[in-house]
């Protein structure tokens, strides 16, 4: 059998912080409460992921053999076979476990599926694909925010849209990892949305604290940019792994009227995926 490790740099784990997140924003989003759902949340989240981070490295299975021969397919650590049944068992049970939080959240995972599918599929042959891989967290915040007691809100549907956009600006400096070339600066744009965002949905003393906590994301931001855009030899896998952890400070702006005890969790969840990244590649 092949060692853990192999299954933990397949499923990008590192990364596993940050789709907690979601589940914490969008499940305060949309309302809280239901917190004998949350393990079955968590937990069938974290199985969708992980099985399309494996169905990711099965479609790219030929590219990596050209192009990232220390992948564990092309290195010879796990078969191609052995990995597309692991993603697709994952997808299944995640799913199955997101229909015992209720119906609405079972459909939403199965349409998150679809779209982790259509992304894995076509990702490496079209330029839009970072659309769908935004669109992929999006689905993550309207699941969790339909285990909460208030269901879908306006405001969950909004923290997703502004999610999904900084994961979007993020994929495309992402695109660049491979030729080391230094990424366009359009999609800094999109990195800022949620913070834009936050300040235009939030009225009186949130708005306030928005503004406030909103310089948490964004200082990150600047400093994660440094590396691809400031530095003489660009290296856009460190900007992509910290702009990856820095998804937990877009849930936090997210939830920006959550309380003390929540934002404790999103600093230690930052936490954890920074530490997870010395040990498993985010990317």
């Amino acid at each position: 059998m092949p060692a853990l490790r192999t299954f933990l740099i397949l499923g990008r784990v590192s990364n596993l912080p940050t789709v907690w997140s979601n589940c914490l924003a969008g499940w305060w989003l949309g309302g809280g409460g239901n917190l004998a759902k949350l393990p079955f949340l968590f937990t069938g989240v974290t199985l969708l992921y992980v099985g399309g981070m494996f169905l990711n490295d099965a479609f790219d299975a030929e590219f990596d053999r050209l192009n990232r021969k220390e992948r564990p397919i092309p290195s010879g650590a796990i078969s191609l076979q052995l990995v597309w049944r692991c993603g697709f068992a994952l997808l299944l049970l995640g799913n199955t476990l997101l229909f015992a939080t209720g119906i609405t959240a079972g459909i939403l995972g199965a349409v998150l599926a679809l779209n982790i599918l259509l992304y894995d599929a076509i990702h490496k042959a079209v330029t839009f694909s970072p659309i769908i891989m935004g669109s992929c967290r999006l689905w993550v915040y309207l699941i969790a925010a339909a285990t909460g007691a208030a269901g879908v809100t306006g405001y969950a549907m909004w923290g997703g849209v502004a999610l999904g956009a900084y994961v979007v600006g993020l994929s495309f400096v992402a695109r660049r990892e491979i030729s080391r070339e230094r990424p366009p600066y359009w999609p800094i744009v999109l990195l800022a949305v949620p913070l834009l965002l936050a300040l235009v949905i939030n009225a009186g003393a949130y708005r306030e604290s928005a503004a406030l906590l909103a310089l948490v994301p964004a200082l990150w931001i600047l400093r994660s940019l440094r590396a691809a855009y400031f530095s003489g030899a660009p290296n856009v896998g460190q900007t992509v792994s910290a702009l990856l952890a820095g998804i937990v400070f877009v849930d936090w702006l997210a939830a920006v009227n959550s309380p003390r005890e929540l934002g404790a969790a999103f600093i230690g969840l930052f936490l954890a995926a920074l530490l997870g990244q010395r040990y498993v590649p985010a990317t």
